[in-house]
């Protein structure tokens, strides 16, 4: 018999398969007629003819016959029974067999099995009705004679395994083989009926996906065509849509963006939380994202600037020069993070705004005095009602530039409370290293702050703390002369007046001389804010006498000052007009400038007992003692005096607190004029701490108080040795008017003096 091997079908007996010869020759069949007997083996698994082994076939095969063989090549076979191999051998690729037949155990009758084949086809016929290709296949169904035809067609199709298929051809029994075969071919029905309920469900949610995208589609293109016609009308998602398209923001927050715009989507303009949704969106898509060129700047065009709107600041200005030079080496923001430290009124928040004019950069100003809450700063998250972003995005938002200059007004005057530390959270604001990821907790995704030039200031940088100090480059502003008072006076803040008061130059002109009086008359400061609000009081009253058609044009002299002003000289501390002993004259430091001050001593019969009255702090206390105990070592012969008498420190104007780390010097030398009877020159004044060992220690705001000494008509003042360096930092025309003496000692003071 000829051999055909084959895989993953069901062979069984009595059933009629055709074959394209073709397909017959690559099965091992290279001639074939009609009579020719052919046996059926089965495959284990699917190899090619010449790799097969006599282990890869199964014992159990079917005999058949060609029946005939028609024009188209086709070849018709009957099956006919089931066999044995009782030999098989496979040559050179030629695969041979003997075999027997096998036995069937007949248990159903003829009825039986008629009954299960007409049941099956029945089933059959109505399952094909549910598909596109039942009438094609209502002809096939039709023509099957019996169960084993079934079975044997639909073999392609059945859930069964290759060990499966050749299970039905090993049993014996009709009843065990047609159980079998029931369960393939109903089962085959049921996959196949949930793989199309499944597919037709599958195709439905597809059809309404699709006609849902091809709605918004439609809706979105109608929705761009009104938007066009009529701007004004524009939806809020739909606006929202574009500026975030066009922001240029980066993938997180753009992600975060869409998210709360989705949600605003699904929740509708009804819903209580789409104001919060809409606020966020409108502040996140306000901000400027996309980096801006860097900008050539011309120095001599920046110092022109500078030079324009603020007069002296000389120090100042060349470090503002040197840090733009090293940004324009860098072609990015560079330096330290700049903090001016002054009085009020000397120009520190508007020297800022000529910064930004000189860079051609945006200007926002954030105030920080009285903030206490970290939030201020940081933003407060989105779950909280009425959360807000922090002063500094907002400030982002407010300018509309990713590089603006940022002044940080006031950062002296941070607090702090239970709600956090609003210092420490400018920590990462103001580093270079951190604030390129800066996480505000309103927005919650990073923004780049390393293109904003911060600009901090502080009238004291005693109370910033020390790791927000050390992020920033402290630059004095030093208070003005009265040289510089005058220039400012009469170049910025009368003409300003008079612009503001809509007075004309030729209606009002004020001399020389009244401006010098107002000056060291009517104000007493270090900056020119007092200065400003005279020169508008000044204008004010000279427009109501223009108005009043009393006076075409109006001339300010010194004489008709008090008339326009309204109000009397100040009293500044002068010189004293006599010399008296333990009275000296020392010079204090003060947010508003340098003042003078004068030590008085003096000693009454008592008990050993020290008074101090004036007001005095805890540091100027401890110089009282270091004072007392400094005299009593170096003038041991005034022992009995000390022991004998009380002794009373005061420091006059009483009302006003006073401390600092400068007055030893001032007190030692009264206390050594009170003890030798000898009175010191009013000409003299003085400043500086003292040791125990008599050394004099360095201060600080030495400018402040040679320029208060120079106002109050001192001419000699004693300074440490130590700060000679800061006189560099001093007018020039404050120094030509001062003998100023570099002190090392007590001794020396006190031997200039002739106290000793």
């Amino acid at each position: 018999m000829i051999v055909v091997p084959i895989y993953d079908m069901i062979i069984l007996p009595g059933v009629s398969f055709y074959f394209k010869k073709d397909v017959l020759q690559e099965l091992n069949v290279t001639e074939a007629s009609a009579g020719d007997e052919l046996l059926f083996l089965i495959q284990r698994e699917d190899k090619k003819q010449s790799e097969l082994t006599v282990e890869d076939f199964y014992p159990i095969g079917v005999s058949g016959s060609v029946e005939s063989i028609d024009g188209e090549g086709n070849v018709s076979v009957q099956t006919k029974s089931r066999v044995n191999i009782t030999e098989l051998e496979i040559t050179e690729g030629k695969i041979t067999a003997e075999a027997v037949n096998r036995a069937d155990v007949e248990d159903l009758d003829a009825k039986e099995w008629q009954q299960r084949f007409e049941k099956m086809r029945t089933a059959l016929l109505r399952f094909a009705q549910g598909f596109q290709w039942g009438v094609w296949a209502r002809g096939y169904i039709l023509h099957w004679k019996s169960i084993s035809e079934i079975v044997s067609s639909l073999s392609a199709y059945l859930n069964l395994s290759s060990e499966e298929k050749y299970q039905i051809l090993e049993a014996d029994t009709s009843t065990e083989r047609v159980e079998k075969m029931e369960r393939a071919v109903y089962e085959f029905m049921e996959v196949a009926k949930v793989g199309e309920e499944a597919e037709n469900a599958q195709q439905e949610t597809h059809e309404k996906v699709y006609r849902e995208d091809a709605l918004k589609k439609q809706i979105d293109f109608l929705q761009r065509q009104l938007d066009e016609l009529h701007p004004e009308n524009v939806s809020d998602v739909r606006r929202f849509e574009q500026k975030i398209q066009e922001s240029g923001m980066n993938e997180t927050a753009r992600k975060e963006a869409e998210k709360v715009l989705n949600r605003m989507k699904q929740e509708g303009k009804d819903s209580h939380e789409y104001g919060m949704l809409y606020d966020y969106l409108d502040f996140v898509t306000s901000l400027s994202w996309k980096k801006e060129e860097v900008e050539q700047v011309d120095l001599a065009e920046a110092e022109q600037i500078l030079d324009k709107e603020h007069y002296g600041l000389k120090k100042v200005k060349e470090r503002i020069i040197q840090q733009i030079a090293v940004m324009q080496l860098n072609c990015r923001q560079a330096g330290s993070i700049l903090l001016f430290v002054g009085a009020p009124g000397t120009g520190k928040t508007s020297i800022g705004q000529s910064i930004a004019e000189a860079l051609h950069r945006k200007y926002v100003r954030i105030s920080l005095g009285g903030v206490r809450d970290e939030a201020e700063i940081r933003g407060h998250r989105r779950t909280y009602v009425g959360a807000m972003p922090g002063r500094i995005m907002e400030g982002m938002k407010r300018c509309g530039a990713s590089n603006p200059v940022m002044v940080l007004d006031e950062v002296d005057k941070l607090s702090k409370d239970f709600s956090g530390d609003p210092a420490s959270a400018l920590l990462e604001v103001l580093d270079p290293e951190q604030n390129n990821n800066f996480t505000d907790h309103y927005l919650n995704v990073p923004y780049d702050l390393s293109d904003v030039l911060f600009v901090c200031t502080a009238n004291s940088a005693d109370t910033i703390p020390e790791p927000l100090l050390n992020r920033m480059e402290a630059i004095q502003f030093p208070g003005y002369t009265a040289v510089e008072k005058f220039q400012i006076a009469r170049r910025h803040l009368l003409p300003k007046a008079m612009e503001n008061m809509g007075i004309k130059a030729k209606n009002l002109k004020v001399t020389d001389e009244a401006l010098q009086s107002v000056i060291h008359d009517y104000t007493m400061e270090a900056g020119v804010r007092g200065l400003k609000k005279q020169m508008d009081t000044l204008c004010r009253y000279a427009a109501v006498k223009l108005v009043k058609g009393e006076q075409k044009s109006i001339t300010v002299n010194p004489k008709r000052l008090q008339d326009f002003l309204d109000e009397k000289p100040i009293r500044h501390e002068g010189i004293l007009e006599e010399k008296q002993p333990g009275v000296v004259t020392g010079l204090a430091w003060t947010a508003a400038g340098g003042e003078i001050l004068f030590i008085e001593t003096m000693m009454t019969k008592g008990s050993g007992k020290v008074q101090i009255t004036g007001q005095l702090g805890d540091v100027m206390k401890e110089s009282v003692q270091i004072a007392v105990s400094l005299v009593k070592f170096m003038y041991p012969e005034a022992a009995d005096k000390f022991r004998k008498n009380d002794l009373h420190i005061h420091v006059p104007a009483g009302a006003i607190p006073k401390d600092g780390p400068s007055a030893g010097i001032t007190l030692t030398t009264a206390l050594t004029s009170l003890i030798t009877g000898k009175a010191v020159s009013p000409e003299y004044a003085m400043t500086g701490e003292v040791s125990l060992r008599g050394g004099i220690m360095p201060i600080g705001g030495l400018p402040e108080k040679l320029m208060a000494a120079q106002r109050a008509g001192i001419s000699k003042v004693f300074i440490p040795e130590k700060n000679v360096d800061d006189l560099d930092d001093v007018a020039e025309e404050v120094k030509e008017k001062l003998e100023i003496i570099p002190v090392k000692r007590v001794t020396d003071v006190l031997k200039r003096l002739e106290l000793r």
